[in-house]
């Protein structure tokens, strides 16, 4: 197993340049820093963390591979107006098998060329899986806010709301939440010096361990799919 030693200066310039120059010409021709200086600290990082996570969840993908922990490059562009070729960003995630992982809860950490995030939630709930989430709201009020207390510093909710109450005159700290239309809990951070040695490791532990109670509350969400989804078999 490769330690991981953070990240470089040279692969952060790499995805500056590849969102300038965003050919298959000028990537097969970088493909070396590519490799060593973004492929190799990931597949490592993922290694790192595979141990924390799958205390969280036995269930977690862990493999420190392209398509299942980590992030492509190159972009799908059939549906997009958006027609470069290559991201200019990198990411892994912990995540359970899913055919839709986008509506499914995700742990995730993604560098960009002067900043990094990482957190908790979904990529794009629908508008049944955020219902799914609301009625566990609605089965415990004090269960959920017991929960909410872990999303704090250094997390912030991200995600569009709704302009109009779903539910009138709601406990405000129960609507910030309940009126999403999907969410994510996030730090955002242009501290690069951070990405740059090994104690990186430590602090996504210690992050991802304190969302530990919103990764259990969503899978909640996922039992009441499920259950739902059995109920309208025909078999």
């Amino acid at each position: 197993m490769a330690l991981f030693n953070g990240f470089s200066q040279q692969g952060l310039t790499f995805l500056q340049d590849v969102r300038i120059q965003n050919s298959k010409e000028w990537f097969d021709e970088h493909r070396s820093i590519y490799d060593e200086q973004l492929l190799t600290p990931f597949r490592a990082l993922v290694e790192a963390l595979s141990q924390t996570m799958v205390l969280i969840d036995p269930e977690f993908e862990t493999r420190p591979a392209i398509g299942k922990t980590l992030s492509r490059m190159n972009r799908d562009t059939r549906f997009s107006h958006d027609k470069s070729r290559y991201r200019s960003h990198m990411w892994l995630t912990f995540k359970r098998h899913s055919k839709d992982w986008k509506d499914a809860p995700v742990y995730f950490f993604e560098i960009m060329p002067d900043s990094y995030r990482y957190g908790l939630g979904y990529y794009s709930a629908s508008r049944s899986t955020m219902d799914f989430f609301r009625q566990c709201i609605n089965q415990d009020p004090t269960a959920f806010l017991r929960m909410a207390a872990c999303c704090k510093a250094p997390f912030s909710l991200e995600g569009d709301s709704y302009k109009r109450p779903l539910v009138k005159e709601q406990p405000e700290n129960i609507a910030y939440w309940y009126n999403r239309k999907s969410f994510a809990v996030m730090q955002t951070s242009q501290q690069i010096e951070d990405l740059f040695d090994g104690s990186l490791v430590q602090k996504l532990e210690k992050g991802f361990n304190q969302l530990s109670p919103l990764y259990a509350y969503l899978m909640q969400v996922e039992q009441l799919k499920r259950s739902q989804d059995n109920k309208e078999k025909p078999w």
